[in-house]
């Protein structure tokens, strides 16, 4: 699946469709009543009163420069949930046959450093992890990874860390940049917005070209449902009223501008217009 946003098009790097028990775990609020009141989620993101859940990547160029959005859960890799652990995916063979092969990608933007959002950033090879893109500029906000830094993992984390970040940051591929409020254009046309509370660096990413503009939103939104219901968080939000602030902010933006929303977990279609609907929103088809 692709978009076009003016003289981009924006690729949909497909890796899983997540299991139904994932909902109830990440957004508790979105319980089966609440979502079978929004019928407009049905069937795409919703299975009667059950959200679906999805991991891509998006992948597009601009001025010549390749860009990867986030790299999913990433092959072999151990984790403590029993959905991400030691998978076996065709994401790297989807990601060349959209033009996009590993070598060739040249910058790598990374919303946060979650598991199911820096996997692919290595491969293993002769019993080590390497970086799957090793020409590739990594890209998150200086936040993001103090954070981190200063933060007691517990041992999960601290193996995504070493398995699919570290080896990154030690082959000297990944840059940290300071995000200020009104965010920061990385290649022309191609900005860097803050959009924290999920982790305190988080950001979405905001594409323009010939007046047409889109946003990735990342894990700002994780499902449709919250358009609906803005109050619904995530499990994992590691700031929920920071987050229930930016997603709130980010809503009111983005609602009847005619901005192209692509959810970073949102199963097919993925993207649409945010118009405003009841006392909230919703997602509609793109004219």
């Amino acid at each position: 699946m692709f978009w076009t946003i003016g003289e981009i098009t924006v690729h949909r790097i497909d890796e899983i469709e997540f299991p139904a028990a994932t909902g109830p775990w990440l957004l508790p609020g979105a319980t089966a009543e609440v979502v079978a009141r929004e019928a407009w989620l049905r069937p795409d993101f919703a299975d009667r009163g059950a959200i679906r859940l999805h991991s891509h990547s998006f992948a597009f160029e601009k001025d010549g420069t390749k860009i990867l959005v986030d790299t999913g859960i990433g092959n072999g890799k151990t984790r403590a949930n029993p959905a991400w652990h030691d998978l076996d995916t065709g994401y790297l063979t989807a990601l060349a046959a959209a033009g996009f092969a590993p070598e060739e990608v040249d910058l790598v933007l990374l919303t946060h450093l979650h598991a199911d959002h820096v996997g692919w950033n290595t491969r293993e090879q002769d019993g080590e992890w390497v970086p799957t893109f090793a020409s590739a500029r990594h890209v998150t906000a200086r936040a993001e990874r103090e954070f981190w830094a200063g933060y007691d993992m517990d041992g999960p984390r601290r193996q995504m860390f070493e398995d699919s970040v570290l080896p990154v940051e030690r082959a000297g591929l990944l840059d940290l940049v300071d995000i200020p409020a009104d965010g920061v254009e990385i290649v022309s046309g191609v900005r860097l917005l803050p959009t924290p509370g999920h982790t305190p660096g988080h950001v979405s990413i905001e594409l323009s070209s010939a007046g047409e503009t889109a946003l990735i939103t990342g894990d700002a939104v994780h499902h449709p449902v919250q358009f609906a219901h803005p109050e619904i968080g995530a499990s994992v939000d590691i700031d929920p009223a920071e987050s229930d602030k930016t997603r709130r902010r980010l809503l009111a933006e983005l609602a009847d501008s005619g901005t192209l929303v692509l959810g970073t977990h949102f199963t097919p279609p993925t993207g649409g217009r945010l118009i405003r609907h009841g006392s909230g929103y919703r997602l509609a088809e793109r004219p």
